[in-house]
């Protein structure tokens, strides 16, 4: 029994004071006088337990708002990109110049099935998080797959400011190669300034120093005096925020349709990033977007530095044309040393483009240095030899 119904009957059948139960058991004793008369208007039903809701509640929002902030959801959600309770305030804000907060979005969205809770996540401050101060200052860099119609697997270049999460360049390609990376890497200073950085990962196309050289993206860095850097083997967390973008990139790409070749693809991965960069408020930025943090500071720049000569040694065999092979800038250069040396097991000492061709003896037999537009370096008159 509960308690309203337990004191009226006390009251009618006991005869005791309403004041006598309202102090004997904590409560008012209007209480049971607004009890006492809904007894006496509706019989035993007047005592069943009632909704203290109001009847009306001003404040409330219009059925036309909640519809509206519904369809905001749908449609972000079906083109596939953030459809978050502080994106929607966002539009709402900019529609009408003030919005409903961000916490009674959520609970429309809880209210009307729109959103589904997961599993109580890692916490935000177990992360230690890093951002660059100014815009250019530093870069991050990472590629990842995708898929056209029929399977055929992709790649997706791309590049993002640091400081502003602003995507410079989202570029696919067949199969990335390091000097695609300087293609685009170049395209994007062209339209937004050097940058005085630039973070990836280990991938071959980005370094070669696993494979004891230097590929062309990091001979080019070094010449404009950019400073390299690189996160640790299998931590991606050092490379966030373009980890990031790939999961909101791949997010809308889901939603489109399946493309048919890396034209399609990109056509949709241009329309994306206009998106991105120009119009989605970006949370960590303070709901503003990556184009308006960008262009509200100036400009980092890089240094000048002169780069470290990359030195090594290489020991190899000039093979049966009379040739020697090794690679600079990324591709393979070939080195003529003459019929008398077939065979010939020789040490290169390579200083940037200079090189020195020894034999074990300690011989020298041939001072180059190499042309980057050339792939072929046939003997000439400066070569030096021993054979008679």
């Amino acid at each position: 029994m509960d308690k309203g119904r337990f004191l009226v009957e006390a009251h009618l059948q006991e005869g005791r004071p309403v004041l006598e139960l309202a102090a004997a058991h904590g409560v008012h004793y209007s209480w049971i006088y607004r009890l006492l008369a809904r007894y006496r208007e509706e019989g035993g039903e007047g005592l069943t337990p009632r909704s203290r809701r109001p009847k009306s509640s001003p404040n409330a929002l219009s059925t036309k708002l909640e519809d509206e902030i519904v369809l905001i959801r749908k449609q972000l959600s079906e083109e596939g990109l953030d459809a978050g309770a502080q994106t929607i305030y966002s539009f709402l804000e900019r529609r009408h110049r003030s919005a409903p907060s961000v916490s009674t979005i959520q609970r429309v969205l809880r209210r009307r099935g729109c959103i589904v809770y997961e599993p109580r996540k890692r916490p935000k401050s177990s992360f230690i998080s890093f951002e660059a101060e100014l815009p250019n200052e530093c870069w991050q860099s990472d590629m990842t797959h995708w898929s056209l119609r029929g399977s055929r697997h992709v790649e997706i270049l791309n590049f993002i400011d640091d400081h502003s999460r602003l995507c410079v360049a989202s570029v696919a390609l067949s199969v990335t190669k390091t000097t695609d990376v300087v293609r685009v890497f170049h395209q994007a200073r062209a339209k937004y300034g050097t940058p005085a950085a630039v973070l990836s990962d280990n991938r071959a196309i980005y370094t070669g120093k696993y494979r004891l050289g230097k590929v062309l993206f990091e001979t080019e860095l070094e010449r404009l005096g950019i400073l390299f850097k690189h996160s640790k083997p299998n931590h991606p967390q050092t490379c966030g925020k373009v980890e990031r973008f790939h999961q909101t990139l791949k997010k809308y790409l889901l939603r489109q349709k399946v493309p048919r070749s890396l034209a399609e693809l990109q056509a949709q991965i241009d329309r994306f990033v206009e998106y991105y960069n120009e119009t989605r408020p970006h949370r960590s930025l303070g709901r503003r977007t990556p184009k308006e943090v960008f262009e509200s500071r100036v400009k980092a720049h890089p240094e000048t530095i002169d780069p470290d000569t990359h030195l090594r040694i290489r020991h190899d065999r000039v093979d049966y044309c009379g040739k020697l092979t090794m690679r600079y800038e990324s591709r393979l250069r070939h080195i003529g040393m003459g019929a008398p040396f077939k065979g010939m097991r020789v040490v290169l000492f390579i200083a940037d483009a200079e090189v020195r061709v020894l034999s074990l003896d300690g011989t020298l037999l041939r001072t180059l240095t190499l042309d980057p537009a050339r792939d072929y370096h046939p003997q000439t008159l400066g070569w030096v030899s021993t054979m008679t």
